[in-house]
């Protein structure tokens, strides 16, 4: 009787080396110390994939707690950033350029809910708890910056919508709402003004009677809205599964989550071993979550190969979709550095809205060094209709730096005292203390901290898109460094 022989690539060898160590088998069947390794090594990737894979979600719900320990907790009180943010606050990559004005709708409590947006507002957008795009408002919405009434409806809402409203969708109960106001002549007081008389935000079921809206200046005031890098990031996940309808989330993830002990309506109770593991696989997703931020694969580069200029958006959609499919690493990298979807900030649209460049490391691909010197030369004719902006941020809390400035950045019409250079162009210093003759164009660093950078053009023209303008690369100053220090 013949039989087929086993093909060689069937066959599963009597032992391997490997990252775990020696994997061995009789005839195939894994032995008692393989069996152990593999498991964990299996519940400990699926950590690290539940890490990356869930920070848009814990960031939302990181912004939620931030502001209700603020007091605001009802859609009808807002935080607004009257006076502008500053480096008090902790937000992903938040900016001194725009008056920001916020709240988190709970629809699961105060069902559909109404959002009166001003005409002449800045844009607005809500996404949902797991920072997917719901609508936008203002200028890139449906009213046209002419201000307008939105209605954002539940998962599973069956009751009667009335007419006279832009209606919206969510998936999920919790959403984040966030609004901004653009500076007049460089000032925030008639943006701040404008969201005061005109935002409403309150339960379509009081329409008749909607409560007084609250606005809570949180500028220059100290509050996190920033998830975990720890253990502490997997609770931060499972009350929102807990809170959240089941569906908000495919069976994939869901699948994922279940299989490290996050399940709805189950508690979040891992035993020693599972929670060693967690440990273990969110060092992990944090480590790789900030090489793909600050060391990047793929298509991040603005310009050349050799320019450290980043995009933020790789592959320039607001869902992360190349042929079909999503590009995992661009959506963790943008949502480990930053808050807020809309297609608004990936299309082309000159002269209106905001366009960003990300930019770690100097000329000689270095990261950059709080302690040392450093200069950026913007070249003339900066492509920006309304204004540009650079402001700093700490590597550790991707927030602005915090050091004696408290706005650390520099912007064309906050800072009249901005020296241009003979040829129009415009040098920014990066040091401890101001380089002498300096004082106008410096941002402060700290030693000992590393730091990273935004670039940012309001009213983008046609020579940001087509690339015909282009930031210099950062260049450490050694000779400035050595004077600073007090060197011969």
């Amino acid at each position: 009787m013949a039989f087929a022989k086993t093909p060689e690539g069937l066959l599963t060898k009597d032992e391997y080396d490997t990252c775990l160590g020696k994997l061995k088998f009789h005839d195939g069947l894994p032995d008692g110390d393989t069996i152990q390794k593999v498991y964990d090594n299996l519940d400990r990737s699926r950590a690290t994939s539940v890490f990356l894979d869930m920070i848009p979600l814990a960031s939302v719900e990181a912004l939620r707690t931030g502001f209700v320990e603020v007091g605001c907790d009802a859609c009808h009180k807002v935080v607004l950033f009257e006076k502008l943010m500053d480096s008090h606050s902790l937000f992903l990559t938040g900016n001194t350029d725009t008056v920001y004005v916020a709240s988190i709708l709970t629809l699961g409590t105060d069902g559909p809910t109404v959002i009166e947006v001003p005409g002449g507002a800045g844009p607005g957008t809500v996404n949902d708890a797991f920072f997917r795009f719901v609508n936008d408002m203002g200028g890139p919405g449906p009213d046209k910056g002419a201000g307008g009434k939105y209605l954002i409806v539940a998962p599973g809402y069956e009751g009667k919508l009335p007419e006279g409203y832009h209606v919206f969708h969510s998936p999920t109960y919790t959403n984040f709402v966030v609004n901004r106001g653009f500076l007049k002549d460089g000032r925030p007081d008639s943006a701040a003004a404008n969201w005061k008389a005109g935002l409403k935000i309150y339960p379509l079921a009081r329409a008749g009677n909607p409560p007084k809206m609250e606005f809570i200046n949180v500028s220059g005031k100290v509050m996190n809205t920033i998830h975990s890098n720890d253990f502490h990031f997997f609770k931060e996940v499972d009350d929102v599964i807990q809170r959240e309808p089941i569906e908000f989330l495919d069976p994939e993830l869901r699948g994922r989550l279940k299989a490290i002990g996050i399940e709805k309506g189950k508690p979040f109770a891992p035993d020693e071993r599972m929670t060693r593991l967690l440990k273990e696989g969110v060092a992990i997703g944090n480590a790789t979550a900030r090489a793909m931020c600050f060391a990047p694969r793929g298509a991040c580069r603005m310009y050349s190969e050799d320019s450290e200029w980043l995009t933020f958006y790789a592959g320039w959609d607001y869902q992360w979709l190349e042929q079909g499919a999503r590009n995992l690493d661009a959506r963790t990298r943008y949502f480990y550095l930053a808050t807020l979807n809309t297609p608004a900030m990936v299309l082309k649209m000159v002269g209106v809205g905001s366009q960003y460049a990300l930019l770690a490391r100097d000329g000689k691909h270095q990261y950059l060094d709080g302690g040392k010197c450093y200069s950026l030369t913007l070249p003339p004719n900066v492509p920006a209709k309304d204004f540009w902006s650079v402001v700093i941020y700490d590597a550790q809390h991707r927030s602005m730096l915090q050091t004696e400035q408290v706005s650390p950045g520099r912007n064309s019409v906050r800072h009249p005292d901005i020296k241009p250079n003979s040829d129009g162009s415009v040098t920014i210093w990066f040091a401890p203390s101001a380089p002498e003759g300096k004082e106008g164009n410096w941002i402060q660093t700290i030693p000992e901290k590393t730091w990273f950078m935004l670039l940012r053009v309001y009213g983008p023209t046609e020579a940001w898109f087509d690339k015909s303008w282009r930031p210099g690369e950062v260049q450490e100053e050694p000779e400035m460094s050595r004077k600073r220090k007090g060197a011969p």
